[in-house]
């Protein structure tokens, strides 16, 4: 394998856009690599590699013919995007800056491996977050 594509299906494919390109800048210094709106697609690179894919829920669905099920499945997260930062806090504060919504305040979480912190988030979309740093 030579790549993994993380990718988030989302319902406001313009805001997902506008808060993923200005919240990856401030905590990796990655800008977006492609932005097709007329599709519904976004991808942000780092060396050839896939940081994060946007997807409009929409189009995918065309896609793979379920565009008459409902646009949200009921229930707990599917998915959740990891991020190492440096700084929990730092990384938190610039995320809510941006539109997100802190779940669960950083905290050391010694009981997932040594010298771990963590906060969660969820994004404008209500996709789930982590931020972690050893």
């Amino acid at each position: 394998m030579d790549a993994l594509y993380p990718r988030l299906l989302v319902r406001d494919f313009d805001s997902a856009t506008r808060f993923w390109s200005a919240a990856l800048r401030d905590l990796l210094a990655v800008e977006p690599v492609k932005v097709l709106p007329e599709h519904g697609y976004a991808n942000w690179d780092v060396d050839g590699q896939a940081v994060l894919v946007l997807y409009s829920r929409e189009a995918i669905a065309r896609t793979v013919g379920t565009e008459a099920l409902p646009s949200h499945a009921p229930g707990q997260d599917t998915a959740m995007l990891v991020l190492r930062v440096d700084d929990v806090e730092e990384a938190a504060r610039k995320l809510a800056a941006h539109g997100a919504m802190v779940v669960v305040e950083p905290r050391d979480r010694p009981e997932w491996g040594a010298n771990l912190r963590t906060a969660h988030l969820r994004d404008p979309e209500g996709n789930l977050i982590e931020l972690q740093s050893y």
